[in-house]
């Protein structure tokens, strides 16, 4: 079984490798406000495997970063210090932005237009919830 700290680092690690720092934070708290919504379910794990809510876990490529390349290794190492970093001091890294939904910059979802905009960060664009 999967421990939260590995669920959110697999989502920030899938999701926003690549984005700066505060682009990583901001998916850690899309996944910990959705599990504080009472719309999601009440943990990390089952908020970050809920079916199509994560593009990286329904895109048939694997789930685990194996066989990394250099960099991502170096990445996934990072991230693995933030998502516990988050997880143990939650208030002193979010943004209190209530972001929860984002997209990549290029690509326009059908939920977007009913949702509240935040801002952009990095490739992609935040949400709350009307």
């Amino acid at each position: 079984m999967m421990t939260a700290a590995m669920c959110l680092a697999l989502n920030i690690f899938f999701e926003a490798r690549n984005e700066p720092v505060i682009g990583q934070l901001m998916v850690a708290e899309v996944t910990l406000n959705r599990v504080d919504s009472p719309r999601y379910p009440n943990s990390i794990c089952e908020v970050v495997w809920q079916p199509s809510q994560f593009s990286w876990t329904h895109d048939g490529l694997p789930d685990k970063p194996d066989n990394m390349l250099y960099l991502d290794k170096v990445a996934w190492k990072e991230i693995l210090k933030l998502s516990d970093s988050v997880l143990k001091n939650p208030h002193q890294h979010l943004t209190y932005t209530g972001a929860t939904h984002y997209h990549a910059d290029y690509t326009k979802p059908y939920w977007a237009s009913s949702m509240y905009y935040i801002g952009k960060v990095g490739s992609h664009l935040f949400y709350s919830e009307k």
